[in-house]
């Protein structure tokens, strides 16, 4: 019998998309083209730093207040996507890449150019490829199927008939708000909660064994390395707090319901990647994974 330790799982979430675009107007004084970052009018919690967005004008013309080098050809078009840093202040920053969007600082900053006009434009939250939950200590899901009682007039025994699942729990981590190589911080499920428009959804699984995991502990054999086995549903943050003491790590606790079926699935083949003729994988253009064949998941 094998032994299994918590210490080779993993949380791996997917920001929701937007449903719908926003729309609003960039005027020139909206623009900041020496601090390359600009404003317009939304609500707050509807864009988050690190989200991936579309950004187009809704009249046909280019979008102006982005500089030329913003584009992979160099030429300004109506429409393009980008990662967001949203700043104390509301102001918008352009990045070509997720990891500096979480930074908001200068590595792969987006530079916008002045404007002498009012550009109508709609923008939209693209769904992202999923990424790793930072500093996870520990989580908890609970499922449980609601019965409903049946029992009828005579009957010598109680009798139950079997209803809905539902779903909920929790995850703790260490608190942080900046990039950890490539991973999710903390801050953005605390974020969640304050997200109106666009509501606290995310898509989950939480892995009790991740793929390309030793032993560590526990007790697998050599074909078991690249075995893996998770929860996977949709759900979302109704709480989170975070706890202070002299001397102790931050931490932060985020509760969660699930929205819809709880699936626990196991891959235990390897991957079977999609080929180009010359014989190399299909590099994925978001997160550096690749494309599979069809009903497999990518790294």
């Amino acid at each position: 019998m094998g032994v299994y330790l918590g210490n080779v799982g993993n949380i791996e979430i997917r920001r929701q998309a937007l449903e719908g675009a926003l729309e609003s107007i960039v005027n020139p004084s909206d623009v900041n083209a020496s601090r390359d970052r600009f404003s317009f009018d939304f609500n707050e919690g509807v864009l988050i730093s690190g989200d991936r967005v579309s950004i187009k004008t809704t009249d046909g013309t280019d979008l102006d207040f982005v500089d030329a080098s913003g584009w992979p050809d160099s030429t300004v078009y109506p429409d393009g996507n980008w990662y967001v840093f949203v700043d104390e202040l509301g102001a918008i920053r352009l990045y070509n890449n997720f990891d500096d969007s979480l930074e908001g600082g200068t590595a792969g900053l987006v530079s916008l150019a002045a404007i002498a006009r009012d550009i109508p434009i709609a923008i939209s939250v693209e769904t992202l490829d999923a990424r790793l939950v930072a500093n996870v200590t520990d989580y908890e899901l609970n499922t449980n199927r609601e019965t409903v009682d049946i029992t009828a007039l005579s009957d010598q025994h109680r009798q139950q008939y079997s209803s809905l699942i539902t779903g909920s729990g929790r995850l703790t981590a260490h608190w942080d708000y900046v990039n950890a190589s490539s991973k999710e911080p903390i801050n953005y499920l605390m974020q969640l909660v304050l997200r109106t428009e666009i509501g606290s959804g995310f898509h989950a699984k939480f892995y009790i064994k991740s793929p390309n995991t030793d032993a560590a502990g526990g007790s697998f054999d050599a074909v078991q390395f690249n075995d893996a086995l998770w929860w996977e549903f949709d759900a979302l943050v109704t709480g989170n707090a975070t706890g202070f003491a002299p001397g102790d790590i931050v931490v932060s606790t985020i509760e969660f319901v699930a929205t819809g079926p709880i699936k626990l699935r196991a891959r235990t083949t390897a991957q079977r990647r999609l080929l180009q003729e010359a014989g190399d994988p299909i590099l994925l253009e978001q997160g550096g994974g690749y494309l599979l064949l069809e009903g497999e998941e990518s790294d």
